[in-house]
């Protein structure tokens, strides 16, 4: 075999193999993961009770983020138990209430450095008359900014149910 064509297939596999190292070495899991995660104090109320889920933002990225758009709703099977009602009675961000209830989630303080938190709690009461045996459910989607503006990602994060329970006839 020349040498003119083993450079040449030299020359082929070393730029396969760095193609191959470009597209498959990925970016760190935390690079464009927001960090959005719920908790309750309970995973059972009962009808006529009052339940906080409480949204932590964390920055992840290692720059800071700068906007932050969020919208929280009823997940798709919650809506569909006509017999489950609740209500929004409080929000409260930062130790101080929510500026507005119809987009919450908007009252992180910004910018958020890098590895620091947000919180955002809320109070939602069970209707007495709620049938028992249903689950309460959120989905929050998130969208930010990082990196001056450069960077964006957005993702869907699920509340964990709430189960509405009757208490036991003596």
């Amino acid at each position: 075999m020349n040498t003119t064509r083993l450079a040449g297939l030299g020359l082929a596999a070393v730029l396969s193999c760095t193609g191959a190292l470009l597209f498959c070495v990925g970016t760190p899991a935390n690079a464009d993961t927001a960090d959005l995660t719920f908790a309750t104090e309970t995973a059972a109320v009962t009808p006529g009770s009052a339940v906080e889920l409480t949204m932590t933002l964390t920055n992840t990225q290692s720059t800071e983020i700068r906007f932050v758009y969020q919208s929280i709703r009823p997940t798709w099977e919650t809506e569909r138990q006509t017999d489950l009602t609740y209500a929004l009675v409080s929000c409260e961000a930062g130790g101080a209430a929510c500026a507005d209830t119809t987009r919450l989630g908007l009252d992180y303080t910004l910018p958020l450095a890098p590895g620091a938190s947000r919180t955002v709690t809320l109070t939602y009461r069970i209707a007495p008359e709620s049938a028992c045996g249903r689950t309460l459910g959120f989905s929050s989607y998130l969208y930010y900014e990082y990196g001056s503006g450069l960077f964006s990602t957005s993702d869907t994060y699920a509340s964990p149910d709430i189960r509405v329970d009757c208490t036991a006839a003596h």
